[in-house]
């Protein structure tokens, strides 16, 4: 984007902040937009299936966390029992 500025020079770089400045903001529905002054049921649907989904995914989300965090508790259970037991056998050998 630079390098096409610098080869259109000033009358470039006039046209982008003119197209920047003259650029007139979207327009939306009321429900897009927010107009819950009149909390029609459709406003009130709408913020409902986004709470639900929100709650799908905070739900998932939250059991991928806790499989990780089993399997993190399974190896960290796994290695001490393997120290355990290698620190047992070396006992074992050192009192023969």
């Amino acid at each position: 984007m630079i390098n096409a500025l610098r080869r259109f020079g000033s009358a470039g770089f006039a046209v982008l902040v003119l197209a920047i400045l003259g650029a007139a903001p979207a327009a939306a529905c009321s429900v897009c937009y927010g107009d819950s002054t009149n909390a029609s049921p459709l406003i009130t649907s709408a913020k409902l299936g986004v709470f639900l989904l929100l709650g799908f995914t905070v739900a998932i989300l939250g059991g991928f966390a806790k499989f990780f965090f089993y399997l993190r508790n399974r190896a960290r259970q796994a290695e001490s029992e393997s120290i355990a037991a290698e620190w047992a056998q070396l006992q074992r050998s050192a009192s023969t």
